[in-house]
C-alpha cells in the first residue's frame, strides 16, 4: 500500500505546486483515506490511486468549477 501512496503523491506533485508542509499534511490525509478504502475491501492499486488523487483534488478545491474560474456566463 505504501507504493500506492507514493504513486498518488508523485502524481499529485505534478498537478499542484505545494510546500513541503502542505504535502506532508496531504500525505497524512490521503494515507488515512486509502487505508479506509483498503480495509473496506478495495485491493486494486490502480483504483486506489485514482480514488486517492480524486480525494486530494476535492480537498484542495481544484474540482470546484467556481474556484476553477467557471462562472456559468
Amino acid at each position: 500500500m505504501e507504493a500506492t501512496i507514493d504513486r498518488i503523491m508523485q502524481t499529485y506533485a505534478l498537478l499542484v505546486n505545494r510546500s513541503a508542509a502542505a504535502s506532508g499534511e496531504a500525505r497524512a490525509k490521503v494515507t488515512d483515506y486509502v487505508t479506509t478504502l483498503f480495509e473496506a475491501g478495495e485491493k486494486d492499486t490502480h483504483r486506489l490511486t485514482v480514488c486517492g488523487l480524486t480525494y486530494l483534488r476535492e480537498l484542495d478545491g481544484s474540482t470546484d468549477p467556481v474556484k476553477a474560474g467557471f462562472t456559468g456566463l
